[in-house]
């Protein structure tokens, strides 16, 4: 298959490129940068320069390829207090590629979230956002499901919703920020009893999964990339302290702001998440290490200076 595939470059991009490539597929890749363009190139991938506000260049690689998968987001803007601004320029693109795909059945694959879907439950593959969710999360589920619906239209669509930390060595997401604030703070925190849990799944292993949807999954399939169903926070704060050779503290909720900045909100919520649909369907079997072995490695806690 010829797959076009848009934030190519970004974590989790750089991990499914030569995940495809290795079976045997063609990667059309987008870049907005040289930088990006250059690492493309040197993965042995085709370069199609452009961002996700490029519709002519998304609109032309979508139609020269067998199928897309979209992992790209603004997440510049995102955290810099234009969340809705980033959703919208995601929505355009799932709307392009949804027109350009109709009646093709060729496939559509995006990256979704599976923080907060089922708060103190173990959310499935059938586990629907509850209202007030798909609101706080800005209209991000709303997009997932508009790709779902694409079944309706001839599209071999399917979401791929994604642990909150597909963690490995390079990751700067979560995890990082934790540890980052860990060394800044010099105590390594976690909120209220620390029993809010986290699905994880290893970079390598979100890699494959996505490179099985985009092959075989069934038009609106939903699929959870987790490897882990929970990971206790407070396991987490015990070995970055461990690492870091600081004190484990808990950190009251109403101080988690003040304390952990941006990821305050996230810390506290229990979102466990079950892989069994997932697996029974596209035959996905993680392989890669668990979160708390990776944080062993000490990925998160070496020093950024040294």
């Amino acid at each position: 298959m010829r797959v076009f595939v848009t934030g190519a470059s970004g974590w989790i991009g750089s991990a499914l490129v030569p995940e495809l490539i290795g079976a045997g597929h063609q990667v059309i890749g987008l870049a907005r940068s040289d930088a990006s363009a250059a690492a493309l190139t040197a993965a042995g991938a085709e370069v199609r320069r452009g961002s996700l506000d490029d519709l002519d260049v998304l609109r032309d690689a979508a139609a020269a390829s067998d199928g897309v998968i979209h992992l790209a987001f603004k997440h510049d803007i995102a955290f810099s207090g234009d969340f809705p601004g980033a959703v919208a320029a995601d929505r355009r693109a799932v709307e392009l590629f949804g027109e350009v795909l109709a009646g093709s059945d060729r496939p559509l694959v995006i990256a979704s979230g599976l923080l907060g879907l089922a708060p103190g439950q173990v959310a499935t593959e059938r586990t629907e956002p509850s209202p007030e969710l798909a609101e706080a999360a800005g209209g991000r589920h709303g997009v997932a499901q508009q790709v779902v619906a694409l079944a309706e239209r001839g599209v071999r669509s399917s979401v791929v919703r994604l642990a909150p930390t597909v963690h490995g060595e390079g990751d700067r997401g979560f995890i990082a920020e934790l540890a980052g604030v860990a060394r800044a703070k010099g105590v390594s925190g976690y909120v209220g009893d620390g029993a809010s849990r986290w699905p994880a799944v290893h970079v390598s292993d979100a890699a494959r999964l996505f490179r099985l949807a985009v092959e075989r999954a069934p038009a609106g399939s939903v699929l959870h990339g987790a490897a882990e169903e929970g990971v206790a926070i407070r396991a987490v704060a015990e070995v970055i302290g461990r690492q870091l050779d600081v004190p484990v503290v808990s950190v009251a909720a109403e101080d988690a702001g003040g304390h952990f900045g941006w990821l305050g909100v996230f810390l506290g919520v229990d979102s466990p998440a079950s892989n069994a649909l997932t697996r029974e369907l596209l035959d996905w079997q993680p392989t890669g290490p668990g979160l708390l072995d990776d944080l062993d490695k000490g990925h998160y806690t070496a020093d950024p200076a040294a």
